[in-house]
């Protein structure tokens, strides 16, 4: 059985930025991912620039990225409203981020192995591995970064998985050459809502969620997008005058936002697998990118601290990790359920349309700061 100091389960950005943040610190990195990259992925694809410090101190060189300035928002009814992101970010499909985070963790010394995690024990403060291709593999400390629900999630008797999660995610890239550079757009529509936003080719990145209830109704992603999302006219408008560019959308079904605990089994969760912020926030990259800081730096004083224990490690990631997320997740879960309710939405757009400000600072409240090094 192979034996790592550090294995983590899933290669996202979470996962990615974690093992190349503790290779770098000479620990002896395992990554399990199930699926070769390049590959694109279901996600909003807009990164808040509060990433940037961390990103560059860890030597990462992005392709070229959109500049995002401008925020665009509107109801189902079609009242419009503009303004100016607080701190901005930047368009990247995850097909090209992920990518250039998975070459820089192997130029680090990250072991990289594609292969789907079947099973996880915890005996003699020790974690034992075991995959579909019968291999097995141990390691001192786990880190789970493998999205938001996998089979493991099942294993582990995780609080969430066994309840009904009614949210599907729908994904596209198209081309439409007059959308805005600088633009990220968020419209809503009956049961849902959806964001546009350009990457580094070019393309403009279509992804919404929706609630089963709202889609069941329709059964297909084409009668739906022509039905009811097109019911918002600047959707209408953008379906109609853009260039599918993917043979067909991509779908993630039982998208979940309920709490999560953040160490189950004494594996430390990181990414959408510690918890989800709604898309509408367009934050969650950021948010696993920051969480895999978080724990690799606690990870990083266990090993380097002889009094520093396992529970310390534990109670200290989920302290640091609720300090830095646990109101921009409540605020998600506020905006979406107001932004779902039309006469809710219409009252809000209404006060902010009166006070500026106020957008302002519920932007604020769902994004961070950038990261301290």
């Amino acid at each position: 059985m192979d034996n790592y100091d550090v294995i983590i389960i899933g290669g996202g950005l979470a996962g990615l930025t974690a093992a190349i943040q503790l290779a770098m610190e000479q620990y002896n990195i395992l990554l399990l991912e199930r699926y070769h990259y390049p590959h694109h992925k279901v996600c909003g694809e807009y990164v808040s620039n509060e990433v940037m410090p961390y990103l560059e101190d860890l030597g990462i060189v992005l392709p070229k990225t959109v500049s995002i300035d401008t925020l665009q928002l509107s109801t189902r009814k079609g009242k419009l409203l503009q303004t100016k992101l607080p701190l901005g970010g930047f368009g990247i499909s995850r097909y090209a981020f992920d990518h250039a985070l998975y070459k820089k963790a192997l130029s680090v010394g990250v072991s990289i192995n594609f292969e789907t995690v079947k099973n996880v024990t915890f005996f003699k403060d020790s974690f034992n591995i075991s995959t579909e291709k019968e291999n097995g593999y141990s390691a001192k400390l786990v880190i789970g970064a493998y999205g938001k629900r996998s089979g493991l999630d099942k294993q582990l008797n995780r609080n969430f998985i066994g309840k009904n999660a009614p949210w599907l995610g729908v994904k596209a890239h198209y081309a439409l050459p007059e959308f805005p550079d600088n633009l990220v757009a968020l419209h809503n529509f009956e049961g849902g809502y959806g964001g546009l936003s350009k990457t580094e080719t070019g393309a403009v990145n279509f992804c919404y969620l929706v609630s089963y209830k709202s889609f069941q109704v329709e059964k297909n992603i084409e009668n739906f997008n022509s039905k009811v999302v097109a019911k918002n006219k600047f959707l209408k408008q953008f379906l109609e005058n853009a260039e599918p560019l993917f043979t067909e959308p991509m779908s993630i079904a039982q998208v979940s936002f309920d709490r999560k605990q953040l160490v189950e089994g004494h594996i430390l969760m990181c990414g959408d697998t510690a918890g989800l912020i709604h898309p509408l926030c367009g934050n969650g990259m950021a948010m696993a990118i920051h969480s895999a800081k978080i724990a690799s730096e606690r990870i990083d004083n266990y090993f380097k601290n002889s009094e520093y224990g396992r529970s310390n490690m534990e109670s200290d990631y989920k302290k640091e990790w609720e300090k830095a997320f646990k109101r921009r997740l409540q605020t998600g879960r506020i905006l979406q359920s107001i932004l779902l309710n039309p006469v809710a939405s219409s009252f809000l757009m209404g006060a902010i349309a009166k006070s500026p400000g106020f957008i302002r600072s519920l932007i604020k409240n769902t994004h961070g700061k950038p990261i301290s090094l």
